[in-house]
């Protein structure tokens, strides 16, 4: 009973992580020094996504980001419109990330936000940000949280992630910002890109997942077991325009 409380405060967050999960994830299979996550580049415009993305909704926001393939100069990309909604794309994966350690993606950003803020919960909202969660490891948490992810998992059916990593497109935050989620400490936001200086311009971005979660929490990171991509706006009411062009993991 006394744990009641947490769990209700943690719900919303809970729940976005176990969405992010709905299956089990799915092993890749070895592919040499890369391993492709997001090959949108390889699909037709106007199309389905690739296999295994699906959509991310949430329940208590009605109004969903829209995600098109679209052409973009040469390529096949994902467009994200966001008009005061939130949603996002998502794939169930399994990547070791002592053994692909880093990641590659590109994106694209037509406006920052007014009200962004990483450090408030009005202000949780990015034009673009590329989601990586982590599977939950019992050894990795001591008793109460033992508990607290036991009571999420009969509540939502599954052990939501133990931790995630939100690389994003800040407004006025510093480039290398790391900064709790307001809502959950156990999602950690680092600023890649901040501001208007970049915008309309595609940007190949690259990061080491293993250091990050390192640097973060202070702990080697369990395997991979999801990654998403979301433009959102509920937050703010505001709207914003996106894109994301392949996603790959990389041996170091």
């Amino acid at each position: 009973m006394g744990q009641q409380p947490r769990i209700r405060r943690y719900a919303p967050i809970v729940l976005a992580l176990v969405l992010l999960l709905t299956s089990l994830p799915v092993a890749l299979p070895d592919s040499g020094d890369q391993l492709p996550v997001g090959l949108f580049s390889q699909a037709q415009p106007g199309t389905t996504f690739p296999a295994d993305w699906k959509p991310l909704t949430f329940d208590k926001i009605p109004t969903h980001t829209q995600y098109e393939l679209v052409t973009d100069g040469d390529a096949v990309v994902v467009k994200a419109v966001s008009q005061q909604s939130s949603s996002g794309l998502t794939r169930e994966i399994t990547i070791d990330p002592k053994e692909y350690p880093v990641v590659q993606w590109r994106w694209k950003v037509e406006n920052v936000l007014t009200h962004g803020d990483v450090t408030e919960k009005s202000g949780d909202d990015y034009p673009a940000r590329l989601y990586i969660t982590f599977e939950y490891d019992s050894s990795k948490v001591g008793l109460f949280e033992k508990a607290r992810y036991g009571a999420a998992k009969l509540i939502y059916g599954q052990y939501p992630p133990i931790g995630a990593i939100n690389y994003i497109w800040e407004s006025k935050s510093p480039i290398g910002t790391i900064a709790p989620n307001p809502y959950t400490d156990r999602v950690k936001m680092i600023v890649i890109e901040s501001g208007e200086t970049r915008l309309h311009e595609w940007i190949t971005e690259e990061r080491n997942v293993y250091e990050d979660y390192k640097n973060v929490f202070g702990e080697d990171p369990p395997k991979i077991s999801g990654v998403a991509i979301m433009t959102d706006t509920d937050n703010t009411k505001e709207q914003a325009v996106a894109y994301f062009g392949d996603i790959v993991f990389k041996k170091k």
